[in-house]
């Protein structure tokens, strides 16, 4: 006769302790690195995540009586100012290409003059000339306003009174009634403000790439560009990635004092010169509606999100170890 014999209870797996006692000493080792790290945490909290609960003004009709959330919902009417105007293709076009010539400029013309600062043999003339760059980026733009002014002003413009008759041009332009001109001007003043900031970067890179790669190619009797194109450009390509990416990733946001401030707003203008930030900007100045303003800043916002995404996923197919993530 056979009899069940109830099977003994197993031991508990000492898992849960030895897991425990890893992170007790994980926490022991890094935790003065955690502490560090809080308060930088606390801001990107506050700063940057709070304030997205903000985007629900996008679709609700704000009532300032009742408050943002008390306020009715009226789905994607907001966004149809964008899309429903007879502007719309002519904003989002301009925002678009003036974005992509301002990445192409900053890319070429960063990487060749951080080229030109490292080849200089004089350090001390080589940072004199970096500071020199990097000074305009520190301007604000109604400082730039009325510098570019100080050029282009019709009657007294250092353009139209010296530059030009010198060259044999006794014609005087009317700068700010001619939009034509724009689509040349806006990019050459974003440049020149704005370079420094690209060029060091790049130059930073180029500093920290070993000596011993160029004294090996030196005596296996490369020349410089060769250097430059089998060496720098390739060891470069990281931060040069990093960079375009986040440009990328505002390509439908505009710098506001650019296109509002330097143009002076002037209406003959914004054919080209009218992009989705002062459109928009415009619009609130006229109706007061921030659900409006708002739905075009998270429309920016997602827009951006998925160029920097897609971007991602096609570095990291043709180069996994350049990929951000």
């Amino acid at each position: 006769m056979n009899q069940s014999v109830e099977a003994a209870p197993l031991p508990l797996p000492a898992a849960g302790k030895s897991r425990r006692r890893q992170n007790v000493g994980h926490l022991r080792k890094f935790g003065a690195f955690y502490l560090m790290m809080t308060p930088a945490l606390i801001f990107l909290l506050i700063n940057n995540y709070l304030p997205m609960l903000g985007s629900v003004i996008a679709f609700k009709s704000v009532n300032y009586q009742t408050g943002v959330f008390q306020s009715p919902w009226i789905g994607w009417k907001n966004f149809s100012f964008l899309f429903s105007t007879s502007d719309a293709w002519n904003i989002t076009k301009n925002t678009i290409i003036y974005n992509a010539v301002f990445i192409i400029l900053n890319l070429i013309i960063g990487v060749a003059l951080a080229l030109l600062f490292n080849a200089m043999r004089s350090r001390r003339l080589a940072k004199f000339h970096q500071t020199m760059m990097f000074l305009p980026y520190f301007l604000s733009w109604i400082i730039v306003t009325y510098l570019v002014y100080g050029f282009l002003n019709p009657e007294i413009g250092l353009l139209n009174k010296s530059i030009l008759p010198a060259l044999g041009i006794e014609q005087s332009f009317d700068w700010y009634s001619d939009p034509k001109y724009w689509p040349y001007i806006l990019p050459i003043v974003n440049t020149w403000k704005g370079i420094g900031y690209y060029a060091v970067f790049y130059l930073a890179a180029i500093i920290g790439i070993d000596k011993e790669y160029y004294e090996a190619a030196t005596i296996d009797g490369a020349s410089k560009w060769r250097q430059i194109q089998s060496i720098t450009l390739p060891l470069i390509r990281p931060v040069v990635i990093v960079l375009t990416m986040l440009q990328i990733g505002r390509i439908f946001y505009s710098d506001f004092g650019l296109f509002y401030q330097v143009t002076r707003n002037a209406g003959a203008l914004y054919d080209t010169t009218l992009v989705i930030d002062t459109y928009v900007y415009q619009g609130l100045i006229v109706t007061g509606d921030f659900g409006m303003s708002s739905a075009a800043g998270l429309y920016q916002a997602v827009v951006g999100f998925i160029l920097v995404f897609v971007s991602n996923l096609i570095i990291r197919r043709i180069s996994r170890e350049d990929a951000l993530y």
